[in-house]
């Protein structure tokens, strides 16, 4: 199932039933997993992993060298998971000697003209809209919704569950379970639609509910009301999820909005 005008390296370790379309470029030190489809003028990088029934549209372009300065042709991973789709002339680059790899989870899908930087790590589950623009080591939690044409700033964490607006610029991190929207960006409720799809129970948008009244309605400081949510409110998943994210945050979390 390889077209006969593709350039695939000896070296690369092809699946079974794997369909390469024509005018694909596969390098040398690349893994491709069963049931996976390339299709024409793609570009798969040398030190690139794809899973299992992926499909990777025409002039996308997989584990490229890192736009990072600091690169120095260092070996390093590009890990996509299974049942992930990449469509159009999207870019995911490999990773440098900070992290050494990137990775995007399984049941992904990544629109057209969207880019992957250096080192991110993007979990299971997660869309990303047209144009959408992630740089260097962002952590994007499982079942994020990017909105098309955001703009995501280095080392940000995106949280778990949570809803970007197109057109986002983001510079601080965007608790889970939450909607964020606006210029600055901003805190804009919880993401109940999103909770209620995947399975979570009406209790338990509440709760999350909850916690973010306290968070941001409180009148109190982050570090005090995170306390106040430890202190105050019971023990659960969805709570400590909360909480652990806010407290790994680096960049500090987004204001609510006015």
């Amino acid at each position: 199932m390889i077209h006969q005008l593709s350039c695939v390296h000896p070296g690369a370790i092809i699946g079974n039933n794997v369909t390469i379309g024509p005018f694909v470029t596969i390098d040398d030190n690349v893994v491709i997993g069963d049931d996976t489809v390339i299709d024409s003028n793609a570009t798969i990088h040398w030190g690139t992993r794809i899973g299992r029934n992926c499909h990777i549209h025409s002039g996308a372009a997989v584990g490229g060298t890192p736009q990072d300065l600091k690169f120095k042709g260092e070996e390093s991973l590009a890990i996509i998971g299974d049942n992930t789709t990449i469509r159009e002339f999207v870019t995911i680059h490999r990773g440098t000697a900070s992290k050494g790899k990137t990775v995007v989870g399984s049941d992904c899908l990544i629109m057209a003209y969207c880019h992957i930087a250096h080192d991110c790590n993007i979990g299971n589950h997660v869309i990303m809209s047209n144009s959408a623009q992630i740089a260097g080591e962002v952590i994007v939690g499982d079942w994020a919704v990017i909105g098309g044409g955001a703009l995501i700033h280095q080392f940000s964490l995106i949280g778990q569950h949570s809803m970007l607006q197109g057109g986002s610029l983001v510079n601080k991190d965007v608790p889970p379970f939450s909607l964020a929207g606006r210029i600055p960006l901003s805190y804009e409720g919880v993401n109940s639609v999103g909770m209620l799809r995947r399975g979570f129970s009406r209790d338990q948008v509440n709760e999350v509910q909850e916690i973010y009244r306290t968070l941001y309605m409180s009148n109190l400081n982050v570090t005090d009301a995170v306390n106040k949510i430890e202190a105050e409110l019971p023990q659960s998943d969805l709570r400590d999820a909360v909480i652990t994210f806010i407290r790994s945050s680096k960049r500090g979390i987004v204001r609510h909005g006015i």
